[in-house]
């Protein structure tokens, strides 16, 4: 696909920096950006100068001087995109950065669409999709582990990893059809052995991957967190306390909060998605119910549930109904009033429920360290080396390595049925071709624009 249209686009924060930052690319980039041009050195042209260079000089519209500004040349194949590429650093305000754009647009460039420069870069055979997918992620990311994960894919460890494999598995491919068109010269005699050690292996590393989802994905996106308790337990308090600020209205008054909640906040390298919910209780009113069974159904579908019980007030049925939720879930249950005389212990919880429990008081901010040191045990409890395992953050990806696998275990079920060598090769091409779907091979112009346009603006 050759690509003949010059983009533009800011390619910084708009009016909220010192710097701001046009970038143009394509086969004219050089071309529009010397028309506007003007080098402080008298009679310098960037079309004539090598790539990879700094020049200082003057955006003029005709003879009126726009700003002062320096322009970098990346020839092409040399450049992010894979073309000439020219990036104006002018100063950042959004007013001269908007007349900047329009007078590039007025010289032979047009608009770039969302993430076209990134999109650019993968039609140009620089990156592959993953790698691609990988530079959002990295603009997206919240914490550290995010930001790490999304640095690793865009280095191409996740593209690696599916390489070997497809290269193992196109091997044995090619092998069985070798073999079928000329059988005087190849033989298949004791070749299910061979195809058995590599099934072993590579599905086995097919589900490593897949295992790293759900981290993975929690990096990502953040720990969905759902904070349940009755009324006036203390759950929008504790949603202040984590958050540092009045977020939630607390009152006295039973029953404030009739609707979830969401923030998300950072816990030292963690990311939380949390959710404030509605006291869980039996009432008649039909708001409230509402509410309640809205607190439910986010619990079913919580990665951690906060509990948080009222310790001034022995335990009820309506705790005993949230326990019972709770049951074999990841979850901690924060005993509450701690600044308190308490009413329900330690030991009492303990009795009737296998989950961890703190002493906690949400107005004091008493428990708080204890409580990050429990989700950090429950979901990573030291056991993932961020910057040496590969992770899998993508739901797409994600879905292709189960298609693959399964498709590996098929082939698997064949050699021990006995079936003949060509219904291996069957299955073999479907666990190949689904693997390329992550780098981006043989995936449809649909797929890859919908990727795309989920990019900001100048990336």
């Amino acid at each position: 696909m050759k690509i003949t249209e010059t983009i533009a686009a800011i390619a910084s924060s708009s009016g909220h920096s010192g710097i701001g930052i046009i970038r143009i690319s394509g086969e004219e980039a050089i071309e529009v950006a010397d028309r506007i041009f003007k080098a402080y050195k008298k009679g310098k042209m960037l079309k004539d100068v090598e790539s990879h260079t700094a020049h200082f000089g003057y955006i003029m519209d005709g003879e009126q001087v726009l700003d002062e500004v320096l322009v970098l040349v990346l020839k092409g194949p040399h450049s992010y995109t894979g073309e000439d590429t020219v990036e104006i650093d002018c100063h950042g305000g959004a007013l001269i950065l908007k007349k900047v754009l329009d007078l590039v647009i007025r010289n032979g460039a047009r608009t770039a669409e969302p993430g076209e420069f990134t999109k650019r870069a993968f039609l140009n055979g620089k990156m592959d999709l993953s790698q691609a997918e990988a530079v959002m992620d990295l603009i997206n990311s919240q914490n550290d582990f995010a930001l790490n994960s999304s640095i690793n894919q865009l280095r191409g460890d996740v593209s690696e990893a599916v390489r070997q494999i497809r290269s193992d598995i196109l091997y044995h491919i090619a092998f069985i059809e070798s073999a079928l068109d000329d059988p005087e010269h190849i033989s298949l005699d004791g070749y299910d052995e061979q195809i058995t050690k590599m099934l072993d292996e590579n599905t086995k590393k097919v589900k490593r991957l897949i295992d790293t989802f759900d981290n993975g994905r929690r990096m990502k996106e953040g720990i969905k967190t759902v904070i349940l308790g009755k009324p006036n337990a203390g759950k929008s308090s504790l949603l202040n306390l984590m958050l540092g600020e009045e977020r939630a209205i607390v009152t006295d008054i039973e029953g404030t909060t009739r609707d979830t909640l969401e923030e998300n906040i950072n816990l030292g390298e963690l990311s939380l998605k949390i959710i404030d919910t509605a006291g869980i209780r039996s009432t008649d009113d039909k708001v409230e119910q509402i509410g309640v069974q809205k607190a439910k159904k986010m619990a079913e579908e919580a990665d951690l549930i906060l509990f948080v019980m009222d310790g001034s007030k022995q335990i009820d049925e309506n705790d005993r109904e949230i326990l019972h939720l709770i049951q074999g879930r990841q979850a901690v249950i924060l005993i509450n009033k701690m600044d308190m005389e308490l009413v329900t212990s330690e030991e009492d919880v303990k009795k009737i429920s296998d989950c961890d429990v703190i002493l906690f008081s949400a107005k004091e901010g008493l428990g708080m360290e204890l409580l990050e040191e429990k989700i950090k045990e429950k979901f990573y409890s030291g056991k993932v080396t961020y910057n040496n395992q590969v992770y899998i953050t993508n739901s797409r990806h994600k879905e292709a390595l189960d298609n693959a696998y399964e498709s590996l275990i098929q082939v698997g079920q064949s050699v021990q049925a006995g079936m003949p060598e060509d219904f291996y090769s069957i299955d073999l091409m479907s666990a190949y071709s689904e693997l390329g779907l992550i780098l981006g091979e043989s995936v449809e112009d649909d797929l890859v624009n919908e990727i795309f346009s989920k990019f900001c603006m100048g990336k």
